[in-house]
């Protein structure tokens, strides 16, 4: 399984030690509650936010370096629309390894 990074974030901060952490801090302090907001919307089966939260849950994924867990949410996200859940397990991996890592941070 691909493992978060920081790779991205270097290369985006460029050595800023303050931007670097108020990037990090950004990232720990929305990723709960993003993913709170799409096991929420799990449950509640409301396509809309399932899809609205896998896109922004997205973006927390390529900042960590996963491009293959980027990829795979793009097109759950897709399915989600069509009602597709098949990418759910994989997705939900992603996150659980992400939770892991931020607490590395």
């Amino acid at each position: 399984m691909e493992q978060p990074n920081r790779s991205y974030i270097d290369s985006l901060c460029r050595g800023d030690k303050v931007f670097e952490n108020k990037l990090i801090s950004v990232i720990k302090t929305e990723f709960p509650t993003e993913k709170e907001v799409y096991y929420n919307a799990l449950k509640a089966k409301n396509v809309q936010e399932i899809a609205e939260a896998v896109h922004k849950l997205k973006h927390k994924i390529s900042i960590l370096g996963l491009e293959k867990g980027y990829a795979l949410a793009a097109q759950y996200e897709n399915d989600i629309r069509d009602e597709k859940f098949d990418h759910s397990q994989s997705f939900e991996e992603i996150l659980d390894i992400m939770t892991e890592y931020l607490k590395t941070l």
